[in-house]
C-alpha cells in the first residue's frame, strides 16, 4: 500500500499494486478466521468462512498474472494483442472467474448443510469443474508469452515500462509457474479419491497445506514487490489501440512539465 500511495501521488498510476495490497489483506482475514476456527472447531460457520477464504484470495494473483502477460503480448505482438477477440475474450475469462468463486462458495455451503449422498456428490462435482477451470486460467500467461517469443517479430513491436523484456518474461514465468503449482496442488487433491481419516495420504498432511499454499503465495508476493513490477509493467494511461505504449510514453510527464516550469520561473526571476 505504501508503494501504491507513493506512485499515485506523483501520477503513477498502477492499480496492480493496489490489487496485492487486496490479496494481502484477505489472506490475513484467511489465517484470523483459520485461528478463530481451531478454538472453535465446532463453529460450522467459521469452518465455511475460512475454507472459503483459502480458495478466494489467490485469484487476485491469478488474474494480475495474466493481465501481465498480456501486456507482453500487446508489446511483442500488438495485432493479436489488442485483436477485438483478445480483449472481449480476456472480459469473458474474468467473468467465469467470478462465476468459479459463486459455485465453490455456493457448492461448499450446501455440501456442509446436508448429508443427501446425491446432492453431495452433485456438488464436488460443481468444485471440481471450478478448480479445473481455476488451473486451466493460471497456464493462460505462460500460453501468452509462448506466443508473444514463437510468432515472428513484428516491426511495430513496443516496449513499455522499465528494465528490459527479458526480465519481465522471466518473472511472469516464475509467477504463473508458482501460480500453477498452486491450482495444480488443489486440483490433484480434489481430483483424487478420499481416503479414511485413520490413512490419510501425504497430501493431507499440514505441512502440505501450508506449503503449497501460503509459503508460494508468499514467494509469489515477494517476487513482484521487490522486482518492482509497479515500474516495469507500467504502461500509460488511456491504452486502448496499438501504438499507445510507445507514442504516449514519448509524452513528457505532468511532473516533469511542472519541475521545468518552476525551473523556467526561477531562472527567469534570476536574471530580473
Amino acid at each position: 500500500m505504501t508503494i501504491f500511495q507513493k506512485n499515485r501521488r506523483r501520477g503513477h498510476k498502477f492499480v496492480m499494486s493496489g490489487m496485492l495490497f487486496g490479496f494481502c489483506m484477505a489472506r490475513i482475514t484467511t489465517l484470523v478466521l483459520r485461528i478463530a476456527w481451531a478454538n472453535r472447531q465446532r463453529n460450522v460457520r467459521l469452518a465455511i468462512a475460512a475454507n472459503i477464504f483459502v480458495n478466494a484470495g489467490v485469484l487476485l494473483v491469478y488474474i494480475i498474472n495474466f493481465i501481465l502477460a498480456q501486456r507482453i503480448l500487446r508489446s511483442k505482438q500488438p495485432h493479436i494483442g489488442w485483436h477485438p477477440i483478445m480483449r472481449h475474450g480476456s472480459k469473458l475469462l474474468y467473468s467465469l472467474i467470478l462465476g468459479a468463486l459463486v459455485m465453490v462458495i455456493t457448492s461448499t455451503v450446501l455440501s456442509l448443510y446436508t448429508l443427501d449422498m446425491h446432492t453431495r456428490s452433485q456438488c464436488r462435482d460443481v468444485q471440481l469443474a471450478a478448480i479445473t477451470y481455476l488451473l486451466v486460467f493460471t497456464c493462460l500467461p505462460l500460453a501468452q508469452v509462448l506466443i508473444a517469443y514463437t510468432l515472428p517479430r513484428r516491426p511495430e513491436e513496443e516496449s513499455f515500462g522499465q528494465g528490459g523484456m527479458t526480465s519481465k518474461t522471466a518473472i511472469v514465468i516464475l509467477s504463473s509457474c508458482l501460480c500453477i503449482l498452486i491450482a495444480g496442488f488443489k486440483a490433484g487433491v480434489n481430483w483424487s479419491p478420499p481416503r479414511p481419516v485413520t490413512n490419510p495420504a501425504w497430501y493431507d498432511s499440514k505441512a502440505c497445506f501450508y506449503v503449497f499454499n501460503f509459503v508460494l503465495e508468499i514467494m509469489i508476493l515477494s517476487l513482484l514487490t521487490f522486482t518492482r513490477f509497479d515500474r516495469r509493467f507500467h504502461i500509460p494511461d488511456g491504452s486502448t489501440r496499438p501504438g499507445d505504449y510507445s507514442c504516449r510514453a514519448l509524452q513528457p510527464d505532468k511532473d516533469s512539465d511542472q519541475s521545468q516550469l518552476r525551473e523556467r520561473k526561477g531562472s527567469a526571476s534570476v536574471q530580473t
